[in-house]
């Protein structure tokens, strides 16, 4: 687009370009300003205080370390691009908070917690005021939508999805600090996202989607990562992308905020959701997320074979039932009970099933 190229540092490829050249550089000035100033965001200060005070009871859990980075747009902005630039086999390919938290361990996790930026809501920043709880408000209401959909669907990559929701819409933070009167005069009286889009094209020949893809990618993010958060707007978004276009509609439902019905079922049909699957997803989004389902962080101890035993200890099948299924005799069973019994610190099966559910291991 016109800016971007700007930012780039394209000149004019035709006769006509010229003309519109000044005003090109204006924008690439605006928006490389606004890309700097991004680098001071700050995290909430209570999503700092959480992920360090995990620490004062001796080691948190990896689960609880992740939630907790996933929480917070600065934090999980910061472990990412930290991870994505250590010299490993992964460099420029971690693309959840899981595996940054596995590269950078939990302890310099919180490190870098004890660094941050911060903003109180009740303390207003000069540069930032109160739009930072305003961005995080949106974007933990598309991550949790994000994540019930992903449920319903039975999507694969739910780690990356936690963190592609949470950044969906980095690039209002770039237009924020680029145009000052950015979103509330250049949005006017549109209500929807598509009209707001729309408005931003029309205003500013960029939309956030585009900007934040830019971002992404000056962040030395993954391109998994980047060309969704650049695609999650788009008429023929599919795949991940489609769902954080979905989930980001449900969001400004959940929101109060105003969506177009018939888009919302067209979206939804191209990530594979049917209406009446949409219509539970709509119902649960209000409600706690106590009940979601946890996803596997810990790493697990048991052997495959084994994971398949504990599923149908879930199940209510009996040993010989299990042995049957399995191909296995009963002795073999109750030996591969025996280890995962040991392995779980479980007295019985039913706390082995428990503490595997518990962990996301089933």
């Amino acid at each position: 687009m016109v800016a971007l190229a700007a930012v780039a540092g394209d000149g004019p490829t035709d006769p006509y370009a010229a003309r519109d050249h000044r005003h090109n550089e204006g924008h690439g000035r605006r928006l490389t300003a606004a890309f700097e100033a991004l680098e001071a965001f700050p995290a909430l200060a209570a999503s700092r205080n959480q992920l360090i005070g995990l620490f004062d009871s001796g080691e948190p859990s990896t689960a609880d370390v992740v939630a907790a980075v996933e929480g917070d747009v600065a934090l999980a902005v910061t472990v990412l691009r930290l991870a994505n630039g250590v010299e490993t086999r992964t460099r420029g390919k971690v693309d959840s908070v899981v595996k940054a938290v596995q590269v950078l361990s939990p302890y310099g996790v919180r490190t870098i917690a004890t660094r941050a930026r911060t903003f109180d809501f009740f303390q207003r920043n000069a540069v930032w005021k109160g739009m930072p709880e305003r961005f995080r408000l949106h974007a933990i209401a598309t991550q949790r939508a994000a994540d019930r959909i992903g449920r319903e669907i039975g999507y694969d990559a739910r780690d990356r999805l936690m963190v592609t929701s949470l950044l969906h819409d980095i690039g209002k933070l770039v237009l924020v600090q680029a145009y000052p009167g950015y979103p509330r005069q250049v949005h006017g009286e549109a209500r929807t996202p598509e009209e707001r889009l729309a408005a931003e094209r029309r205003e500013l020949g960029v939309d956030h989607a585009l900007v934040g893809g830019v971002l992404a990618r000056r962040w030395s993010l993954p391109k998994s990562l980047a060309s969704v958060i650049e695609r999650h707007h788009a008429e023929d978004a599919e795949g991940e992308a489609g769902i954080v276009r979905l989930a980001d509609m449900l969001a400004h439902y959940a929101l109060g905020g105003s969506i177009n019905p018939a888009e919302l079922l067209k979206v939804a049909r191209g990530v594979g959701i049917k209406p009446n699957q949409l219509r539970a997803v709509m119902y649960d989004l209000p409600l706690s997320s106590s009940e979601n389902r946890p996803r596997r962080i810990d790493p697990c101890p048991m052997s495959a074979r084994e994971l398949e035993v504990v599923r149908r200890l879930a199940r209510g099948m009996v040993y010989k039932q299990i042995a049957s299924e399995l191909g296995l005799s009963t002795s073999t069973i109750r030996t591969h009970l025996h280890n995962i019994y040991g392995k779980l610190g479980a007295r019985d099966r039913a706390q082995a099933v428990l503490i595997a559910t518990e962990r996301g291991w089933i």
